[in-house]
């Protein structure tokens, strides 16, 4: 035994520079994963979210064309809107659901700027949606595959993915709500705390 660990030194030298590799990849595994846990739930990164929900908040309060003062529907729309878009751009695009929010809001700035032809002809009949074949499909998958869709369809830009990278997504995007829950909430009570203080003022 000890003759063939004399004999083989550099057998010896590549085990165990595979094996401190081995070990390396392991622990940066173990690092990546715990920054995952933490993401989104750091003070830092809630402060630096609500700077960036205020500024889009703003815009929407300055542009009232983005939506009509008089329509509450309209303005909470583009509030949500606001909010999804300040999130993606906190996460910078390193997601595919931060990506999807801002490559969406691109496409709809885009469909605004084209003028679309309506022709109306004689024959025209109300088209009631018809149930796809897919649908049919779908009430006879098992439970774990519907839910694994529906999943799909909650997360933002996740509808065609495999199962580990929907669910990678997933455990993103949760903390990501649950921070931006957060931050509305403390704003929404800064806002009814300044306006009870300037109607007590009056």
């Amino acid at each position: 035994m000890a003759s063939s660990l004399i004999s083989n030194p550099v057998e010896n030298s590549d085990r165990s520079r595979e094996s401190k590799k081995k070990k390396k990849k392991i622990q940066n595994q173990n690092q990546n994963q715990n920054q995952k846990q933490t993401r989104w739930k750091t003070k830092f990164e809630q402060q630096i979210y609500s700077s960036k929900l205020l500024d889009a908040l703003r815009h929407v309060h300055r542009n009232p064309s983005s939506a009509a003062s008089s329509d509450t529907p309209l303005r909470g729309r583009a509030v949500r809107e606001a909010a999804d878009r300040a999130l993606a751009v906190a996460a910078k695009g390193r997601t595919r659901w931060s990506r999807a929010i801002l490559t969406n809001r691109l496409k709809l700035r885009f469909k605004k700027h084209k003028k679309q032809r309506v022709t109306v002809t004689g024959n025209s009949r109300s088209k009631k949606p018809g149930v796809s074949i897919l649908r049919l499909k779908g009430k006879k998958l098992p439970a774990l595959q519907r839910r694994v869709r529906v999943l799909g369809r909650l997360v933002p830009g996740c509808r065609e993915l495999s199962f580990p990278v929907l669910l990678e997504e997933a455990t993103d995007y949760i903390p990501a709500l649950e921070m931006q829950v957060r931050a509305m909430t403390a704003l929404a009570e800064l806002l009814t705390s300044a306006d009870a203080g300037s109607g007590a003022a009056c």
